[in-house]
């Protein structure tokens, strides 16, 4: 028998008044809080339900009663299909007022943690073009538009190169413009899907994982270098030869040129060969003095200006005299450590992933840095005795771990290693808090600076300083 549809209300005259977590704007109905997307505290909406539980509702508009004055226009057509820039709606210094109040939300209310004053948020110069590395999908079913008849589309017209749809892993919005990346990004992009249909190759099917074209990966940097990744689902060299030249030949600013020969049944690269095509092996990036060199499969902060801000920040709460050894944990390809390599003794270096450490150990011998050592390894299992013994008791202990923080076991051996400070890097706040009680027991916060690196998202970084309790 067939589920019967429920039959959601429709809200009439809901006020939206706050922001809430991720990004989901949110009111109020008869006490029951109503998650709204596309709308901004001060918006009146009539809003349809499309989902009820006992203590919230999620719903979408379906009239604006009215808007808020706190709401700006749009700058990109996708906007509201596209699961990018949210907060496109709100001019950037709302933004910043509410990835603040986002911070200190949430290290209250899930740390539970005694902080000090938080540092005014360090807002992004640039809003737009701020971006060095932007992933695209082919797609042979693209996501579809309200106003456009399905029936009337050939199946040239339903192909698309551009960004999943949320919670759609098979639909794909066809990209025209992305402001996340600055040129030659979108004209590579459109140059390669124009060249693919005129050509016929097949574009990916990502249900029945069929079709020849299936990821491209555009990296950019500050030093004017282009990198190119262009993922196949199967080798053809005739066809995979001809887009290559096609595309190298266009646009000689294409300094880095590649591909993947990727049949698994996802789109990871980590562990597939990446192959030079043309060019040179890598791109760099500069910060101060340093130079870093960036891989097709490399880690580095996608907002290189930014970067320089957060780095900078970590710098400051270390506070170093030059005399200190210093761990930096989940190290990448050494960009932290590198940077704080000039005001310590001795920065030790820790990543799982072998790749990157090769490239930070690159990153080391082409800066003629000498103090800096790269291990690979679980964090949890290399913080041991032996290993402390070896390289140095640490004075200072720097965490930039992944968005899920730091497992337990790290803070339990961080605690044994008993470091002076710790500075702790993070892009989730929420983890943060928790990993922050954990380290609360031998720690105190002293000082804490969010820093905006994704304008037009809810997303936010933070950086908190820890000493040893007395």
């Amino acid at each position: 028998m067939a589920r019967k549809k429920a039959n959601y209300p429709l809200l009439e005259g809901l006020e939206i008044t706050a922001l809430a977590a991720e990004g989901k704007a949110m009111g109020h109905w008869n006490d029951v809080v109503v998650f709204v997307p596309m709308t901004v505290p001060g918006d009146v909406v009539d809003v349809q339900i499309r989902c009820k539980r006992r203590r919230y509702m999620e719903g979408f508009v379906v009239r604006y009663v009215r808007k808020s004055a706190q709401r700006a226009e749009p700058f990109c057509e996708h906007f509201g299909v596209c699961g990018g820039c949210k907060w496109q709606i709100l001019p950037y210094a709302q933004q910043l007022k509410y990835k603040q109040q986002q911070v200190a939300d949430q290290l209250s209310r899930i740390g539970h943690l005694e902080l000090p004053e938080i540092m005014p948020i360090l807002g992004s110069e640039k809003t737009r073009y701020y971006r060095n590395k932007l992933e695209f999908t082919f797609s042979n079913r693209r996501w579809i538009l309200p106003e456009e008849d399905i029936d009337a589309l050939s199946e040239t017209d339903r192909l698309g190169l551009g960004f999943h749809i949320s919670n759609f892993f098979d639909k794909v919005l066809d990209i025209k413009e992305c402001h996340l990346q600055p040129e030659p990004s979108n004209a590579i992009r459109m140059f390669i899907r124009e060249y693919a249909v005129e050509k016929g190759l097949s574009f990916f099917d990502l249900r029945e994982q069929t079709g020849f074209l299936r990821n491209m990966i555009i990296r950019t940097s500050s030093t004017g270098e282009t990198m190119l990744i262009v993922v196949f689902a199967y080798e053809d060299k005739e066809k995979r030869t001809a887009l290559l030249e096609a595309v190298g030949k266009r646009f000689k600013e294409i300094t880095s040129l590649h591909y993947v020969i990727n049949g698994k049944r996802n789109d990871s690269i980590a562990d597939l060969e990446c192959v030079r095509y043309a060019g040179e092996e890598c791109i760099y990036e500069r910060m101060e003095n340093l130079k870093f060199r960036i891989g097709p499969k490399s880690f580095y902060q996608t907002n290189s200006e930014q970067a320089y801000r957060l780095y900078s920040t970590v710098r400051e709460f270390a506070g170093l005299k030059g005399d200190e050894i210093v761990y930096d944990l989940y190290t990448g390809t050494g960009t932290i450590a590198l940077f704080l390599s000039g005001k310590a003794k001795k920065v030790i270096g820790i990543e799982y992933v072998k790749e990157a450490i090769e490239d930070a150990r690159i990153n080391a011998r082409d800066n003629g840095v000498e103090n800096c050592f790269f291990y690979t390894g679980d964090m949890k299992d290399m913080l041991t005795e032996e290993f402390i013994g070896q390289n140095g008791r640490p004075d200072l202990t720097v965490l930039d771990p992944p968005r899920a923080g730091i497992h337990p076991d790290v803070a339990k051996v961080l605690i044994e290693a008993a470091p002076r400070k710790i500075v702790y890097v993070s892009c989730n706040p929420a983890t943060q808090a928790r990993d922050l009680a954990l380290l609360s027991e031998k720690y105190h916060i002293t000082k804490v600076q969010p820093v905006d690196m994704f304008p037009h998202t809810h997303h936010v970084e933070n950086v908190a300083a820890l000493e040893w309790k007395d």
